[in-house]
């Protein structure tokens, strides 16, 4: 029988990436995975803000970063200043803060729509996974590797694999408006 293996860890991994996804979108509430796509210059290394500060939420809707080196309080805030985060830091010198405003209601429309868009291409990975996935037991069939009736089977597998994960992402995206939505 085929061994599917391989495309449906491709499936996984798309699902795993469009969680992280959603942990980068910020729906009013505190979330450290908003800093995860932020670098900053620390002795000449390109650093995550997380491998160099401790990253603390002590309230909804503020996060605390608190740098191991208190030098790097300039450099993070030039970083967060310089992202597509939109929030102002404000900093003691000792640690920067972040407070994250209650969104209007335009912008949580914004969000859930980013939200669909990320679940779409989504969808559309998994679905060019599926392509992959038939052209492979096709190039085995003209190659008399695999019987037609098999290539049938095959191709109804597939098909039932990449319906299970697209269900999964709608599932996915439900969610994320839902908890846009309720901020």
């Amino acid at each position: 029988m085929a061994n599917y293996n391989e495309f449906e860890e491709k499936m996984k991994k798309t699902l795993v990436a469009l969680g992280n996804d959603f942990a980068g979108l910020r729906a009013g509430r505190a979330n450290p995975a908003v800093l995860d796509r932020l670098r900053v210059d620390y002795y000449g290394a390109s650093s995550k803000i997380n491998e160099v500060a401790a990253i603390s939420v002590p309230e909804p809707r503020m996060l605390m970063i608190q740098p191991w080196d208190a030098s790097l309080v300039k450099e993070i805030e030039k970083a967060i200043l310089a992202s597509d985060i939109g929030i102002t830091p404000s900093n003691d010198g000792k640690v920067i803060r972040l407070n994250f405003p209650q969104p209007t209601e335009e912008r949580r429309k914004e969000l859930a729509k980013e939200a669909k868009k990320l679940g779409e291409d989504s969808k559309v990975a998994i679905r060019n996974i599926r392509r992959d996935a038939l052209d492979k037991f096709k190039k085995q069939e003209k190659a008399h590797e695999i019987t037609e009736d098999e290539l049938k089977g095959i191709e109804t597998d597939i098909q039932k694999l990449t319906d299970k994960y697209i269900a999964d992402v709608d599932k996915m995206v439900s969610e994320k408006e839902k908890e846009i939505m309720a901020v």
